[in-house]
């Protein structure tokens, strides 16, 4: 049986609308003269001084309650400000994950004293999380962790174990990571918690992983004989598995899921501007790049609105996802074969180093958040096909 009713159209509310022009305007001259290939790389690129210039102008924490240091402006607010700062191609990877999920989640799920000691920090744009969800040997088998946070008498947790393709875990400060607190691998969702890591201590090894392009935002991290405080717990503890998917519908349903190849769109047709002639198949293709996008767009603000409304659209999220980043990929491959269709034309070194950059990454766009085959699993029993 079905389990999945369709969202109503949602609307960004004028108020959070205005805070656009603002953003425009800070970010045209905080990236003036970044080439394009660099600000294509935005949500993995990672400058804790421009995020925490975006918490000083109070753009950080926007749904988070005014006590904790928040705006308590809601979700649509920080829509518009997370599509301004992909679109533009900012470098927000170090507080993305912090303002989009751990917040968020620290807030539903945690103690007071987590409440009144992380969230100001995360507003202020002073501390960064990295999530730790994906072991080695585990590929998208959520389920299957083996890093374990064993109880000590004393109450502590005593912490090994490895994640690995944590985003910014070497400029992050902690981490929230899933891990077994009691039960084998083998008994799946039972007995998984999730925990808050200081990442700064020598019984944590951080080694970063290069991409294809020769950045290091991704990292293995190895934890050995880590202790952690019986307050490091968030939430309940044996309930990781229902809390984890909590934060993966914060995680999967955003902007980011359709905007990571617009700096390439934008650039791209900043050179179809300097033709004295567009051709039939390049109108085109501007055309279905622009619907396709507003279809995208209308499912995020929807989805967006659940979440505002207190809702999990776990489903939703990942659909979201899986066409996202389906259409993410879809770009590059598509311009690439515009451009090769005129061989006449004279494209920009700054264009071709884009497209060559964004072609390389798009294959991680269906990987990061969970894989394709993971979340057309979590469609098919949600509309009650398996």
């Amino acid at each position: 049986m079905s389990s999945f009713a369709p969202l109503p159209y949602a609307t960004i509310p004028a108020e959070d609308e205005s805070l656009r022009a603002e953003v425009k305007a800070f970010l045209a001259e905080a990236l003036a003269g970044m080439p394009a290939e660099k600000r294509a790389r935005s949500w993995v690129g990672a400058d804790p001084a421009f995020s925490g210039a975006l918490g000083k102008r109070g753009w950080l924490g926007l749904s988070l309650p005014k006590r904790y240091g928040g705006a308590e402006r809601g979700f649509f607010a920080r829509f518009v400000i997370a599509e301004e700062l992909l679109a533009a191609g900012a470098p927000v990877a170090a507080h993305w994950i912090t303002d989009r999920q751990s917040g968020p989640l620290i807030l539903r799920y945690g103690t007071e004293a987590q409440r009144q000691f992380y969230l100001p920090k995360i507003c202020a744009g002073e501390i960064f999380f990295c999530i730790g969800m994906s072991e080695p040997n585990s590929g998208s088998d959520l389920a299957s962790v083996r890093t374990r946070a064993e109880r000590q008498p004393d109450g502590s947790f005593r912490l090994n174990g490895r994640k690995i393709w944590t985003s910014n875990a070497a400029v992050c400060d902690y981490m929230i990571a899933l891990v077994r607190t009691s039960g084998a691998p083998e008994d799946r969702h039972k007995g998984l918690s999730q925990v808050i890591i200081p990442l700064k201590q020598d019984a944590i090894t951080i080694r970063p992983i290069r991409d294809l392009a020769g950045d290091a935002h991704f990292a293995e991290v190895t934890f050995d004989d880590v202790i952690l405080p019986a307050d490091a717990l968030i939430g309940e503890e044996g309930a990781g598995w229902e809390q984890v998917n909590a934060e993966l519908a914060f995680e999967r349903s955003g902007p980011e899921r359709i905007l990571s190849s617009m700096v390439l769109v934008d650039t791209w047709l900043a050179y179809l501007k300097t033709l004295r002639k567009l051709s039939t198949d390049d109108v085109i293709l501007v055309g279905r790049l622009a619907a396709h996008l507003a279809s995208l767009r209308a499912l995020s603000l929807s989805v967006t609105a659940s979440l505002a409304a207190g809702e999990s659209p776990v489903v939703h999220a990942a659909l979201l996802k899986d066409l996202g980043t389906t259409y993410e990929q879809m770009i590059p491959q598509a311009v690439a074969a515009a451009i090769a269709a005129d061989p006449e034309g004279d494209p920009p070194g700054e264009l071709m180093r884009t497209l060559a950059y964004t072609m390389g990454m798009s294959p991680s766009f269906s990987l990061r958040g969970g894989t394709r085959e993971i979340l057309r699993g979590m469609i098919a029993r949600g509309i009650g096909l398996r």
